[in-house]
């Protein structure tokens, strides 16, 4: 399939990447179809663009990078909606807010997206009763020791 992007331009993905939104992203109800866009010098970081509008993609990354000790409890209705029959099928991402200033990027943690990588049925969950928010600053927690926190925080700030 094309996509077709204001950020990438055009690109070709497999129809077998076409990721579906079984309850789309919050804001987006209309959009139920994206894909995952992976850019080598942005890892671990990635784009969730939409296959139907070319304006809308969301920076996402996997919230253990940021925050090792993430863990969500998923109910049997969200298993079923997603057709889940093995956990480790099921990839998480949150999604990064990127405002002017780098010191305040922050992740959304109480609202992750779990994609179903065995058929491609995804669902933005909202986590109630929870301790984590919807601003979780990423630079806080970042420690500005290793080489790979230096290129994380350049790309973060370069995006």
């Amino acid at each position: 399939m094309i996509v077709k992007s204001i950020r990438f331009g055009q690109f070709e993905i497999p129809d077998n990447k076409i990721i579906i939104m079984e309850k789309p992203v919050l804001g987006f109800e209309n959009l139920r179809k994206y894909c995952l866009v992976e850019i080598e010098e942005m890892s671990p970081l990635l784009w969730f663009q939409s296959i139907e509008d070319t304006a809308i993609s969301f920076l996402v990354v996997n919230p253990r990078v940021f925050f090792p000790d993430y863990k969500i409890e998923v109910n049997s209705k969200e298993i079923a909606e997603l057709n889940i029959k093995q956990v480790k099928a099921v990839e998480t991402y949150a999604i990064v807010t990127l405002p002017n200033n780098p010191e305040e990027i922050t992740i959304n943690l109480q609202g992750p997206i779990l994609i179903n990588t065995e058929n491609n049925l995804a669902k933005q969950l909202v986590l109630v009763n929870s301790k984590y928010h919807v601003k979780h600053r990423i630079m806080n927690v970042i420690p500005s020791s290793s080489k790979e926190t230096h290129t994380i925080k350049k790309q973060l700030v370069e995006i």
